[in-house]
């Protein structure tokens, strides 16, 4: 336990009366951690620490590399800075040695300021010094970033910058038609076939896959084990929750994730109404942040990898993916989320990646600056993204075709929506035409109240008009529905489809001891947070799976 003595061995609290010193220790936990261990990560909530015993080294993640920031001995106090500003940490600070650390909430950290005059300078007088160390790792690291180079009106380019930006790996894109970036582009590149990866250590990818250039970028594309406890086929909110809590949790865990972690909410750039944001943050943040942790556990996350086939075993399941490479599965959850619909509109296709695009990226924002920019949806993701883009388009205008915004979208959005002065709700409106030649032009825009058609110019139409489940490559391995989203629990009963004796658990499909979680389920509630409350639950129910078949000897299937 802390103790007075303890403190007046430390200079902080040099001057501090026995009484308050007395109330300190009272009020603060004696932390003692081994060689190799995590006091803090960044992002975590902090406190106010003094560093009693041993040293902790202090690091940063900076454009991908870990970056030494300082060294803290005996004595060294910390925390300041985050808690000072209402952040949270910026750094991990990981035992270099066996340490013993005094942890001070922060209400009594401020308390302490409060009295002591001396002690407030003291702390002020380390922050300073903890904003230039920051400064020095993040402008001194070296520039170690991917470069793409190609035309914003290159499909392949679009895909490589899609992959890129959606699987958190940092890289500048560089189109040679802009010439404040032309320049940039290292000598020789230019001239040679595009789009082109220039990689850190200047090997040149030209017309790279995404398959290809994933091992490049330090992606995983194929798992490294025979068998797993659990295999989720599927990178979302749900899979990702899935994957934090079966590693977590001591379940040897491979996800699999055909395009990048985040699934479609990944392509959000606002959801304000997550529990425990209060200021929002975009999908790509909250699906880094989850996807940080599951790998932090231990779970394989493999990308650029389609599962091909499902096949049920009496004592664990195949999982074959597409390529031909096979792994055993104790347990599965599919969490394959749902795909966009497409724009039933002739011709659609070629304009993708050239002035239509399906979902709303963050990556896409600063491309709309100045411009008229067209939205097609009436649901919350449509309504974050308007919200977005009206910080950088002219005018953004919002399509919808049922007569009333608040049919579909909270009302929360509705406020903000109406109280942007470049953004227009336009109800009972649908695209009927798209115009151009090798780049979006124009759009019909039908106004169903009036019978009138529309014209307008524009070369930026977002859609986000609703998603279908993609579950076809189940065939007749599990129930699905007639729209393929996958039956389970309850559902099951009536369709007469559950083999065994016992009840299925509340997430299980046809198939025992493979679960559903998330969009792809039927009848599941479209929204990210419950996505991630039924992805925890399925490993729950994946222990209790597990538990039977061991007490059945290893059976998946038994009764």
């Amino acid at each position: 336990m802390i103790t007075p003595q303890c403190l007046r061995e430390a200079p902080l609290f040099a001057g501090l009366d026995e009484a308050l010193l007395g109330a300190v220790a009272a009020e603060s936990a004696d932390v003692r951690l081994n060689a190799g261990e995590y006091l803090i990560r960044e992002g975590d909530s902090v406190a106010f620490f003094v560093l009693l015993e041993g040293e902790l080294d202090v690091t940063k993640d900076v454009a991908g590399e870990t970056q030494a920031v300082d060294t803290y001995g005996p004595g060294d106090s910390f925390g300041e800075l985050p808690l000072l500003l209402g952040t949270s940490a910026t750094v991990d600070l990981r035992a270099r040695t066996p340490v013993r650390v005094m942890r001070v909430d922060g209400q009594d950290f401020m308390a302490l300021l409060r009295y002591s005059d001396t002690l407030a300078g003291t702390v002020l007088s380390n922050m300073t010094r903890r904003v230039k160390n920051l400064q020095r790792v993040v402008l001194d690291a070296p520039a170690a970033v991917t470069l793409l180079v190609g035309s914003a009106d290159d499909l392949h380019c679009f895909g490589l910058r899609d992959f890129l930006s959606r699987n958190q790996v940092v890289f500048r894109w560089l189109d040679p038609g802009t010439p404040t970036l032309a320049c940039e582009i290292p000598t020789g590149v230019e001239a040679g076939p595009l789009p082109a990866v220039v990689l850190p250590d200047g090997e040149v990818l030209v017309r790279p896959s995404v398959r290809d250039l994933a091992p490049r970028v330090g992606l995983q594309v194929e798992p490294t084990l025979e068998e797993y406890d659990v295999v989720i086929v599927g990178g979302g909110p749900a899979g990702l929750a899935a994957a934090v809590y079966g590693a977590s949790e001591g379940l040897c865990t491979l996800l699999i994730e055909k395009e990048a972690p985040g699934g479609q909410a990944g392509t959000s750039s606002r959801i304000e109404n997550y529990l425990g944001f209060p200021t929002g943050l975009s999908g790509g943040e909250l699906s880094a942040r989850a996807l940080r942790q599951a790998r932090r556990f231990g779970a394989e996350v493999v990308t650029t990898r389609e599962v091909a086939a499902l096949t049920p075993g009496p004592d664990a399941h195949e999982v074959q993916l597409d390529g031909g490479t096979r792994v055993r599965a104790r347990s599965v959850v599919l969490t394959m989320g749902v795909s966009w619909r497409a724009l039933p509109l002739s011709g659609t296709e070629r304009f993708v990646g050239r002035g239509v695009w399906y979902g709303a990226a963050r990556t896409e924002a600063p491309g709309t600056r100045g411009k008229d920019v067209y939205l097609i949806g009436g649901g919350n993701s449509a309504g974050q993204a308007a919200m977005f883009f009206s910080n950088y388009a002219r005018r953004v205008s919002l399509l919808i075709r049922a007569p009333h915004v608040e049919k579909g979208m909270s009302q929360y959005l509705i406020d903000q929506l109406r109280a942007k002065a470049n953004v227009r709700i336009c109800e009972c409106c649908e695209v009927t035409a798209l115009h151009g030649d090798s780049h979006l032009r124009g759009l019909t825009v039908h106004h169903s109240d009036t019978g009138e058609d529309e014209h307008v110019e524009t070369d930026s139409l977002f859609v986000l008009i609703g998603a279908d489940a993609r579950t076809d490559w189940l065939g007749g391995v599990v129930l699905r529905d007639e729209r393929g989203y996958v039956c389970s629990g309850l559902d099951l009963a009536p369709q007469g489809a559950w083999p065994l004796a016992r009840d299925p658990f509340p997430l299980e499909t046809s198939v025992p001891g493979v679960f559903v979680a998330g969009d792809v389920r039927r009848g599941s509630v479209k929204r990210v947070a419950s996505s991630v409350g039924e992805g925890s639950m399925s490993i729950a129910l994946v222990h209790q799976f597990l538990a039977l078949a061991e007490q059945a000897g290893g059976q998946t299937t038994t009764a």
